[in-house]
């Protein structure tokens, strides 16, 4: 045997030494990766071979490091997106997102003062954003993105024949679909039809003011990092500095802004755990008898998607993509789209019970994180879901144990 290969095989097993210590000691300081079958963090399942490669490169690129050379800034949130959604893709309040503008539905009067969105970080030289005078503002933790493609395949007439069940619920629950103005060069989603005004049934984003994923990657690109897209080539300078000239090509290419979309749009939705535990069957039952479920709705269908495994799929999302009216303590003074500023989309909330897990093990609940617990999150539900939090306030202490395990089982 060679000097060389002595060497080189005392160089491998070095390495492979170092490289065990190393895997054995961030598992000391690193937290437990959430398991993947939990669907938080993989794709959907039956994507072609092709297909996994695209989501495999969106993964890729969603997680990417920007930079002031690859169009972050100047104005900022994060510097990727997975800055603002990690592990299971759900936001922190590390992360916060500081939305400003109108105080009405009539549209947003400060989108040249740097609106929609505060950039919290900058890059050097650049004066920190500020709100502008009498802007009002609301602070939001990034949602969960883990089922987003189902969701986006779910009819619009669905949504609207939802609203339209409520007409007549004893509980004041109505609820309706957030219309809103979509710049003409997002692409319609297959069956969505605008209304008489041009607006389009919007279903993402805490109030549910944005159209589709695509104008969704391209806001988050946009708004929190920064970067300009061929869907949103203005970069929302500071208003404190207009001689910065817009960008002069996008700062992202179309080929990975794709598939970036692709990624978000094949995200597995979490798995149900311990379904058949008796518990959780009892709280299931008690959520849907103090009316949780009229909002957070167990099941909807989806319809034709042109991802062959987003079609056509019963999925378990615990929402009705509705905006509700949730009663003075939550109203923002903040609205975006039709919603009214005490308006907003319900939740969904499967994944709910991975929460803490990605969270610090603290959890952080409502579009703004202040509710720690279940049972804080329930008892802000006001307006029309003033009836439903009040009957859990009623329950017994094991009634209501079972339902946050249920919730917690999500």
């Amino acid at each position: 045997m060679s000097k060389r290969y002595l060497i080189i095989s005392g160089l491998f097993v070095l390495t492979l030494a170092i490289t065990i210590g190393s895997v054995s000691s961030c598992k000391k300081l690193m937290p437990d990766m959430i398991d993947p079958n939990f669907g938080v963090c993989g794709p959907v399942d039956d994507l072609t071979n092709s297909q996994t490669i695209l989501f495999s490169r969106g993964n890729d690129q969603f997680f990417a490091i920007r930079d002031a050379a690859t169009g972050l800034g100047p104005y900022f949130v994060s510097n990727s997106c997975g800055g603002c959604h990690s592990s299971d893709n759900r936001g922190h309040p590390f992360t916060i997102l500081t939305r400003f503008g109108q105080t009405d539905s009539t549209g947003n009067k400060f989108l040249g003062q740097g609106g929609p969105q505060l950039g919290s970080s900058n890059l050097p030289g650049y004066t920190p954003e500020q709100i502008p005078a009498g802007a009002a503002s609301s602070k939001f933790i990034a949602p969960i993105t883990a089922g987003l493609g189902f969701l986006e395949a779910v009819p619009d007439t669905e949504i609207i024949n939802m609203a339209r069940r409520n007409a007549n619920n004893p509980d004041g629950v109505r609820g309706h679909p957030n219309y809103s103005a979509v710049p003409s060069n997002i692409p319609p989603l297959y069956g969505s039809v605008p209304r008489a005004d041009g607006k389009y049934i919007c279903r993402f984003g805490r109030k549910a003011s944005t159209y589709s994923l695509v104008q969704q990657v391209a806001a988050a690109y946009n708004h929190d990092m920064g970067i300009t897209s061929d869907y949103m080539p203005i970069n929302p300078y500071n208003y404190l500095d207009q001689t910065a000239p817009p960008a002069s090509s996008p700062e992202v290419n179309n080929d990975d802004f794709n598939s970036v979309v692709f990624y978000v749009t094949c995200l597995q939705t979490p798995n149900q755990r311990n379904a058949d535990d008796p518990t959780v069957k009892r709280g299931n039952a008690l959520f849907v008898q103090i009316g949780c479920e009229t909002c957070h709705k167990q099941t909807l269908k989806t319809g034709y998607s042109p991802i062959a495994a987003l079609s056509n799929q019963t999925i378990s999302p615990f929402t009705d993509l509705l905006v509700h009216d949730m009663g003075q303590a939550l109203d923002d003074g903040y609205t975006e789209g039709d919603a009214k500023t005490s308006e907003w989309r319900t939740t969904p909330l499967w994944g709910l019970g991975l929460a803490r897990n990605v969270q610090g093990g603290n959890i952080y609940l409502m579009h703004d994180g202040r509710a720690h617990s279940i049972q804080e999150a329930i008892k802000l539900h006001g307006g029309e879901a003033a009836a439903s939090s009040a009957r859990f306030s009623k329950l017994s202490t094991q009634e209501q144990n079972a339902v946050i395990t249920f919730l917690n089982s999500l």
